[in-house]
């Protein structure tokens, strides 16, 4: 599910925290911070992944890449985006807008990929509910709507016990996002009101702490306006305009807004049902030939950012670069997750998709908090091991310890084994080396391997033209890997799933920050992880 994070503390001034990101004091680095994921932490201090020198060791060492496909099981991709239209996967067996399933895999026009929340009339699903609402709409049917009711109860202890678990937070979630629509919606109101009166006021003068002091607001809108300031810290107005300043306050209010409204209108609401827009049986696991070909779907902008982040075009003098966008990579963009939680089925069949259609590494920036049929995903896990395929997933934003709080998908079944040995999950980290954990990121000495730049992300979103936004999040960081991993192995294809994870792990750069709160204690690093890989390569005699 897409998680909404503030980008300045607007949160404090309603008192609402739960989504804000850090507000420590950031060391500035003498770094390009659009692009600071790709810094050395030798070079830099900055705990970045090093993916200049790691290019160069391969130049220096004649490593030519071979072509590698990356899956970015996701909300879709805008494949037509000027970073990444070079560096998006054609199935070349496919023949475009002919409506034939030319290579006979139960997929019809498939040339990009494929979507398995949409119909075959070509609506999609965009916004669905979380798993929470799915099993309290289920439980309450059992044990509070059925004739069987008292029955049921002691029918199906187990099930009942997880009701009273389930209830409690869904109407804990759905209270919660009522406040957060409420206050957010009070906030629009006020601030839509009172800042063009604030602007006109102050004028041309520079935003600045002398001004701001000497400033004597007039009007009762204005000094409405006014009162946001005493509630952030300097850094986040001062060097802007007025204008600059209060439009960016605005539009972060309404997206808080628009977060809140979804929460209760769609994936919190009891009465949402889209799966017949899909239009399969759903409760057959086993049906895997349903959907259609839109990759991009109707809200492109996550997994877009993500694929940018693998593979943005390197060297175009536009955006920003990718960590493996030289072109020997192809993304495939197979549409899985709506705006709510993605659903057990899909993730199976989307995970199936890509392997069977040649994909090496899969990107899965997603996960929840229950996942009533995960053996079918737990299946599909297994089956991309068997291929040889490298699953990269994203530890989750909700700032806990998933050893304890599990956030699904899960490497562990629920006796606490290995499901399979080709998975990774990551962690994001920030600039700040004095606060490295982001504040969001999901942590755990057990249950996260790794962790990567995930704070400020500056990557690829939809517009025919060309646009970029920063984002936060674990959805963030797990790409950096599947970019590091992708960039690794298309110059070193000899070595096995086994071994690129290995390759990926053991080179971290290892922090005390980091030590307890994950399996590694460090951040994965390009250039290190290539040499090991070379050293691997030459020990082992390969070519």
């Amino acid at each position: 599910m897409k998680k909404f994070l503030l980008s300045i503390s607007v949160a404090m001034f309603i008192g609402v925290t739960s989504f804000a990101q850090e507000t420590a004091t950031v060391q500035t680095p003498k770094i390009d911070q659009k692009q600071w994921q790709h810094a050395s932490i030798e070079k830099d201090s900055i705990y970045g992944v090093d993916t200049k020198d790691a290019i160069q060791f391969l130049k220096a060492n004649k490593r030519k890449p071979s072509q590698i496909i990356v899956g970015v099981l996701d909300s879709g991709v805008e494949i037509t985006h000027p970073d990444l239209r070079d560096n998006i996967w054609i199935n070349a067996k496919e023949v475009a807008g002919n409506g034939k399933d030319d290579d006979k895999n139960g997929y019809i026009d498939d040339v990009n990929g494929w979507n398995f929340i949409g119909g075959k009339d070509g609506k999609n699903v965009d916004g669905d509910t979380l798993e929470l609402t799915r099993l309290y709409v289920k439980y309450t049917n059992l044990f509070e709507k059925s004739a069987d009711k008292e029955q049921n109860k002691s029918k199906f202890p187990e099930q009942f016990a997880e009701y009273q678990k389930v209830k409690n937070e869904f109407e804990n979630k759905l209270a919660e996002a009522k406040q957060g629509a409420a206050q957010y919606g009070q906030l629009s109101e006020v601030f839509t009101a009172a800042f063009p009166t604030l602007i006109k006021e102050w004028g041309d003068k520079e935003l600045n702490q002398k001004n701001m002091m000497s400033f004597q607001p007039q009007s009762q809108e204005a000094k409405q306006g006014m009162s946001i300031f005493a509630m952030l810290p300097q850094e986040a107005w001062e060097g802007k305009t007025m204008k600059e300043f209060t439009d960016s306050v605005l539009k972060e209010v309404n997206e808080g807004l628009k977060y809140y409204k979804e929460q209760v209108d769609t994936n919190l609401n009891i009465n949402l049902d889209p799966r017949p827009i899909v239009g399969d049986n759903y409760d057959d696991l086993t049906e895997r030939f349903y959907g259609n070909n839109d990759v991009d779907g109707p809200d492109a902008l996550h997994g877009t950012h993500v694929s940018g982040i693998i593979a943005a075009k390197t060297g175009n003098g536009i955006g920003m670069d990718g960590i493996a966008g030289d072109g020997y990579v192809k993304i495939m963009s197979v549409r899985t997750v709506p705006n709510g939680d993605e659903r057990d089925k899909d993730i199976a069949n989307a995970i199936r998709y890509a392997v069977d259609n040649g994909a090496k590494i899969l990107n899965m920036s997603f996960g929840k908090a229950y996942s009533p049929d995960k053996k079918v995903v737990w299946e599909a896990f297994k089956y991309a091991e068997k291929k040889g395929v490298l699953l990269i997933k994203a530890a989750g934003n909700d700032n806990v310890n998933i050893d304890e709080d599990i956030h699904f998908p899960t490497v562990y079944d629920t006796n606490g084994n290995v499901v399979s040995n080709n998975v990774i999950t990551v962690g994001a980290n920030t600039m700040d080396n004095n606060n490295l954990r982001a504040s969001f990121s999901n942590y755990g000495k057990k249950s996260v391997d790794v962790f990567a730049p995930g704070a400020a992300i500056y990557s690829t979103v939809p517009n025919k033209d060309g646009e970029y936004k920063d984002l936060d999040g674990t959805s963030m960081a797990s790409p950096v890997v599947a970019g590091v991993a992708a960039l690794v192995w298309s110059h070193y294809p000899k070595l096995s799933v086994q071994q690129i994870r290995q390759v990926i792990v053991d080179s971290v750069n290892k922090n005390d920050q980091l030590k307890d709160i994950s399996v590694t204690g460090g951040v994965v690093d390009a250039y290190k992880a290539v040499q090991l890989a070379e050293k691997i390569y030459k020990e082992n005699k390969l070519k």
